[in-house]
């Protein structure tokens, strides 16, 4: 069914822009052929998003008619993605003025649909009853659905994507924790849903008939208990079994609290979460296929999310945090504009050196690193590193490399292998040595402006359970002697290398 717009082009507003979904909802609309127009309170926090220039930002706030009347002006569909998710007081009244206000600006200027992602709230449990999260949501969609303007809104459980707070506290509930202590609600049965299925579900709402103004319930074909997702999270992780030990007396309080020790989740955001997750949230309908049909293979069921969400991301961020961020490509993967603690752990060791030699003197240097050149710091070290490496059935440092001063992507380099390489600018390399999880390392040469170069440096680690955060610390004492001195070693031996005369040769180091 579509609307009766036909196939025009839709002129969409987004809120919540900055936001996890409002982030990702953009690019998909835009993939639809729609026009975006984003409303954010700070426009300069759009400015680092990869489809910025693609569309229109204004400034406003949901809560001011004022700002809120020109955003709307041609507007056929309206996203309203905002919430105040935080465990202070007065946010229930912020929801309700604000989605007061923009279910009548809408009406006003003629708005075809308005577009709302909800919570999905507990069947036979009083509202009152309900967390005050739960609770306000649960009002913002009958705001907005008695609003005079034809309103979908969208009520989802848990959402499975990198970025996702639900998802993020998942994971780092299963990937630090082989035991667990666990609050009761643990054992409650919820819905889980893909990211990649709720965005389809949110573009494909913008058609809906004219006549619908209703809530639909939206998950994923699990019900699983939260235990049972974070023991299918940890399969999918290659993580051994986790045990899991229930304790009725921890209070959401105090679970807030306990998740704040273990994961990097803020406490004003994962209060909220622990609160609502008391609650059984299961569908009780999939009325919404009749107006956005599933398709071959969706929705997704949650091995396939799961999978989907750690794809990659660990390489993404890899690239993400770096100065030449590429953009992820799927909606699963995390953003250069994620919060710093979504994504997962990234251990990192970050070295750079002003260096007296040409960017092109360094570059040879780099691009020769390995083989018999080796790493340019503690040589016993490297070799006790392979021999272990060995011992436990890994490939160790016998491999050498393929060309004795060129690189190529894909390329063996001892126990590393090219992943990525800018000529005369980045080389990164992707550990195979046997680990506790995935670690690279990164060297970048950039002209310093005066003739000379700098030379930056990264070691990286993302570790996989509780045994790879304890490697990473094992061996940070020796990090100084060994990335330290390697750093200083390169930069050295550019700075020592002769200058090629015009026409000749490059000298190798």
């Amino acid at each position: 069914m579509t609307s009766d717009r036909g196939n025009q082009s839709l002129h969409c507003l987004v809120t919540g822009a900055t936001g996890y979904i409002g982030g990702r909802l953009v690019p998909e609309l835009l993939s639809a052929g729609y026009r975006v127009r984003c409303l954010a309170r700070s426009p300069e926090k759009l400015r680092d998003y990869p489809w910025a220039g693609e569309v229109e930002i204004v400034r406003g706030d949901v809560t001011d008619a004022r700002s809120l009347a020109p955003a709307m002006r041609d507007i056929d569909v309206a996203y309203y993605l905002v919430h105040a998710l935080t465990s202070g007081g007065g946010f229930e009244e912020t929801d309700r003025r604000a989605a007061t206000v923009f279910g009548e600006q809408a009406k006003e200027a003629r708005v075809g649909r308005i577009v709302y992602l909800g919570g999905l709230t507990p069947s036979g449990v009083p509202e009152e009853e309900l967390s005050p999260h739960l609770r306000s949501r649960a009002e913002v969609g009958r705001i907005l659905l008695a609003s005079g303007v034809p309103t979908t809104a969208l009520r989802a459980a848990v959402i499975i994507g990198s970025g996702s707070a639900s998802f993020e506290m998942l994971r780092y509930l299963t990937e630090r924790l082989p035991v667990m202590v666990t609050p009761s609600w643990v054992s409650t049965r919820i819905q889980p849903i893909a990211v990649r299925d709720v965005l389809r579900l949110l573009v494909g709402s913008a058609r809906m008939p004219r006549e619908v103004n209703r809530t639909f319930d939206i998950g994923g074909p699990d019900i699983v208990t939260y235990r049972e997702m974070m023991q299918r999270y940890a399969e999918v992780a290659d993580l051994p079994h986790r045990l899991i030990l229930p304790v009725p007396m921890l209070t959401p309080r105090l679970s807030s609290h306990w998740i704040g020790l273990v994961t990097p989740v803020p406490r004003s955001i994962a209060r909220p979460l622990a609160e609502s997750l008391r609650y059984e949230v299961v569908c009780r309908e999939h009325d919404i296929a009749a107006y956005v049909p599933d398709g071959p293979g969706h929705p997704f069921d949650l091995d396939k999310a799961l999978r989907l969400a750690l794809q990659r991301v660990r390489e993404a961020r890899v690239t993400t945090r770096w100065s030449s961020a590429s953009v992820p490509g799927v909606p699963s993967d995390p953003l250069p504009t994620d919060p710093d603690w979504a994504g997962g752990s990234l251990y990192t060791d970050a070295r750079r050196c002003d260096v007296d030699a040409s960017p092109e003197a360094l570059w040879r240097v780099v691009e020769g690193i390995g083989g018999k050149h080796g790493w340019y710091s503690f040589p016993l070290a490297w070799a006790v590193r392979g021999w272990l490496d060995r011992l436990v059935g890994g490939v160790g440092l016998r491999r050498g490399r393929r060309d004795t001063d060129r690189l190529r992507v894909g390329d063996s380099l001892d126990f590393w292998r090219v992943e990525e390489i800018e000529p005369g600018r980045l080389l990164r390399l992707r550990a195979e040595m046997r680990l506790p999880g995935l670690a690279w390392l990164e060297m970048a040469v950039e002209p310093d402006g005066r003739n000379g170069s700098r030379y930056r440096q990264r070691a990286l680690f993302h570790p996989r359970g509780l045994l790879g955060h304890a490697y990473w610390w094992s061996v940070w004492p020796f990090h100084s002697l060994v990335f330290g001195g390697m750093a200083r070693n390169i930069a050295r031996t550019a700075a020592d290398l002769p200058s090629p005369e015009p026409g000749s040769a490059a000298v190798s180091p």
